[in-house]
């Protein structure tokens, strides 16, 4: 999406609602809120997604592991995952699209709402890499939600996170996607990437309920949860 003009960006503003978010331990009283700016448009890409409610579930779920670990978030928008992940004691980097200045300063926005400081908001465009990106540190987990939604982004996808595993061979990247077709498949690209995956059953980590986190998913939303690694 290009660049908003003055008038676009006063009618984006306008559309902005703070949207809670809550995460509660299933065997302890340890909670936690995060708050999302978001726009109620999807000519936007900024609404929180399912998939982004499901992969903030599993951050949570491994809150232990993540302290202190360096995790970049890709295709941020919103940045629910990337900011719980901060909450939690992350060093957090959020990304998106280079074009897509709208959705950089929403990370931003996202951050301020939850008064997270120290975290880096860059521009990432998916198999593009510019310096900023060719600078970055190992990163020890990647985050993305709903990337593998256009097929043609499919691979570029992959290249830029085969490219941030080969900085740390033991990192992994965390990702959700809503299964919208059997013929949207990634195995074909693993492959070539020489990548595995390991599918992760919803059920262990809590995120099988109708209601997660303070919002409801739909009933049939087909999410899978996946660990990439690199071979």
């Amino acid at each position: 999406m290009p660049k908003m003009d003055a008038k676009n960006a006063v009618r984006y503003l306008m559309q902005v609602s703070l949207r809670k978010f809550s995460f509660a331990a299933e065997d302890s009283d340890e909670t936690i809120s995060v708050n999302i700016p978001e726009v109620l448009d999807g000519n936007y890409g900024m609404y929180v997604w399912p998939c982004a409610v499901v992969l903030a579930q599993y951050v949570w779920h491994h809150r232990d592991k993540i302290k202190g670990q360096c995790i970049i978030e890709l295709g941020a928008g919103t940045a629910l995952p990337g900011v719980l992940a901060g909450r939690l004691g992350a060093h957090v980097t959020l990304s998106d699209a280079c074009h897509l200045t709208h959705c950089l300063d929403n990370c931003q926005r996202s951050c301020h709402a939850n008064d997270l400081t120290g975290v880096k908001v860059i521009g990432l465009t998916w198999g593009q890499f510019s310096p900023e990106v060719l600078q970055l540190g190992q990163m020890d987990v990647i985050l993305g939600s709903d990337c593998f939604y256009d097929t043609k982004d499919f691979e570029d996808v992959l290249v830029t996170v085969k490219y941030l595993l080969e900085k740390n061979k033991r990192a992994e990247f965390w990702t959700t996607y809503q299964e919208r077709s059997s013929r949207r498949c990634i195995e074909h690209l693993l492959d070539k990437w020489s990548m595995t995956c390991r599918q992760v059953p919803l059920a262990s980590f809590h995120a099988d309920h109708p209601h997660l986190a303070g919002s409801t998913l739909p009933g049939d939303h087909n999410i899978q949860m996946m660990v990439i690694t690199i071979r």
